[in-house]
């Protein structure tokens, strides 16, 4: 029943071979990457209006130097990732470039900045999504976290652990309907605040006072207003999942998302400005302006749903740039090994429901609140902007192309340029929220190395000098057929220990190796080879990556062919971690097969442990 279930939710497995099927075209790749960045014109330009309204305050002018300002930003970061995206087609942005170019540090502050972004891009996301729809409809607005989490968990996490090729399919046409609706409210905007009789931009909004509070207020809201580059490094690190040429194509993608995040940005803050805006409880800035240029039509109904939808799709930003991040962290020992695998669909399955679990936690702890959502949010992403050119001025200082001084050049403004970006946030929003994110990540730094340095204590431990282990493993026989399976990965000191107890028992014994990827069993056959240990291995290739299914079936063919009074005994190779969360590491299918085994007749499980001593 469960299978069948999980079956009709998530879909049946794809093989190995089909993961070029899982690539994305340009216009899909748009869609799927874009979303965050392209849904910030639905907050952006607000959170300014937001800071510029304070009472007593004549600020509203600054609104338009602001946001030229962003704008001139988006357009350094812009180069500066592309850049990156060239150099780094395995994926992994500002991490990737750190680790290379910087060392460890660097790269995992990259990383803990990205892991806070990206968990932040999908609870600002939904909660604005659904302030998108209150705004229109606000008898919901008492369920409001209710509607945030059944979005999250039963729709975005469920589409996208059906698959990269499938959730960008569901996906593509509310962004692009998105796009089309925006341009349509700025152009028809424009055009009216063109011909109209009345001036273009209203007294009230080009008021303006200049002293010391008012510069903390205008660095306040620009440091609002940068959320909405947030998503641009998406793209630079999801290269892997583009269609070759790859870095080509995610270049190409970047300028598109880029140009079209420009002009939406800059064509809602003229728009702002116009109606001059003031911030409305319950009511979104760019509903009014929605409102104001369409009246309650059905092109006002189209605005609001369409920017519902793309909001709630801009967390799918996350759910593709997210997972694959972890996926690289886990294959560099910084994060759980079973994050680096891919699941039944070909996705990182369980960076997914991560990303879920931690993102929910968030909208539960600020109940949806989007502002305040938002004061954690900028400093992240700059910071991890600003790590990245860094380490592209040090790539471009080694390797000496032709161009290099001018590609330096580029990435030490736009490191200078964002490097500042992060002290106006830090400063200016501190006691607003972002010292929690300036806490978080040393606290993400120490649990990555933690996790480092447990793989490192464990890899220690279960290495296996083949000059240990005595081959010739002979034993007295005991009478009656006993068939011992033992379950391996790959030959370890615990694997060793393991068949020295099967052959005790039993001179009928088999190492059973369930290999996910050929080129992996290839390996582990080599070694096997060389070990010698006198033991039969067989491999059972798995093209779908499951492991349990694979040791059953050859169990149950097994049982079907021996005597009546024989038996099968499987012992497991289990090391037990010292501390309890080690423990959460690691995988669980020892005690999955364990518990599953227990149930059969005639099968006898036993777990042989080894006990870490760190």
């Amino acid at each position: 029943m469960m299978r069948f279930v999980r079956r009709i939710l998530i879909g049946k497995p794809l093989h190995n071979q089909e993961i070029h099927n899982e690539k994305l075209p340009k216009w899909k790749a748009l869609s799927i990457f874009s979303s965050d960045a392209l849904s910030s014109v639905a907050y952006g330009p607000e959170q300014i209006m937001l800071m510029l309204t304070l009472p007593g305050m004549l600020t509203y002018s600054y609104l338009a130097p602001i946001s030229l300002a962003i704008l001139a930003l988006l357009a350094i970061v812009t180069i500066s990732y592309v850049q990156v995206a060239k150099v780094n087609p395995g994926g992994g942005g500002s991490y990737s470039v750190a680790i290379r170019n910087l060392g460890e540090m660097p790269a995992l502050t990259a990383a803990a900045a990205l892991f806070a972004d990206y968990t932040l891009t999908v609870a600002v996301s939904v909660s604005a999504g659904t302030a998108a729809i209150i705004s229109a409809f606000p008898h919901f607005a008492q369920h409001e976290v209710a509607m945030d989490l059944f979005i999250l968990f039963g729709v975005l996490m469920l589409v996208n652990l059906r698959g990269i090729r499938e959730s960008s399919t569901a996906f593509v046409f509310p962004t692009y309907g998105f796009i089309l609706g925006i341009i349509a409210l700025i152009g028809t905007g424009i055009y009216q605040a063109l011909t109209n009789q009345a001036p273009i931009f209203p007294p009230e909004s080009l008021v303006k006072q200049m002293d010391w509070t008012i510069l903390v207020l205008v660095l306040r809201a620009f440091a609002n207003g940068c959320s909405s580059m947030t998503g641009l490094e998406a793209i630079s690190n999801g290269v892997p999942m583009f269609r070759s040429p790859g870095a080509r194509n995610a270049t190409i993608t970047t300028y598109w998302m880029s140009g079209i995040l420009g002009i939406m940005f800059i064509g809602t803050s003229f728009l702002t400005m116009h109606f001059h805006i003031l911030p409305l409880h319950d009511i979104t800035a760019l509903s009014q302006i929605a409102e104001l240029t369409f009246g309650r039509g059905w092109a006002y109904y189209y605005i609001q749903i369409t920017t519902m939808l793309v909001l709630y799709l801009a967390a799918n930003t996350s759910f593709n740039g997210l997972p694959l991040l972890l996926s690289i962290l886990a294959r560099d020992g910084y994060m759980p090994r079973y994050l680096g695998v891919r699941g039944e669909r070909l996705n990182f399955s369980n960076g997914i429901v991560l990303l879920s679990i931690v993102a929910g936690i968030l909208i539960l702890i600020y109940q949806g609140n989007t502002e305040h959502l938002i004061s954690l949010y900028a400093i992240g992403v700059f910071l991890s902007f600003t790590i990245a050119q860094i380490g592209m001025v040090v790539h471009w200082r080694k390797e000496r192309t032709s161009g290099w001084r001018l590609r330096a050049t580029v990435n030490t403004v736009g490191a200078t340029v964002t490097g500042i970006v992060v002290l106006i946030i830090a400063i200016t929003k501190f006691f607003h929220g972002a010292w929690l994110v300036l806490v978080f990540i040393p606290i993400m730094i120490c649990i990555f190395k933690k996790i480092r340095s447990h793989y490192n204590d464990m890899a220690e431990q279960l290495h296996l000098p083949l000059e240990d282990f005595n081959p010739n493993i002979k034993a007295n026989l005991k009478t009656g057929r006993n068939v011992v399976i033992v379950p391996i990965a790959t030959p370890t000191s615990v694997v060793a220990e393991t068949l020295k107890y099967a052959k005790s028992i039993s001179n009928d014994v088999v190492a059973l190796h369930i290999a996910t990827d050929e080129e992996i069993g290839r390996k582990v056959e080599e070694k096997w080879r060389g070990w010698n240990p006198g033991i039969e291995l067989v491999t059972v290739y798995s093209p779908y990556r499951l492991v349990i299914q694979p040791i059953l079936d050859y169990i149950i063919n097994l049982e079907h062919q021996k005597n009546p009074e024989d038996y099968i005994t499987i012992l497991i190779p289990e090391f037990q971690t010292k501390k309890w969360w080690h423990r959460l590491l690691h995988n669980q299918t020892g005690w999955i097969l364990r518990t599953l085994l227990i149930l059969r007749e005639n099968v006898i499980v036993t777990t042989i442990p080894f006990h870490l001593q760190k």
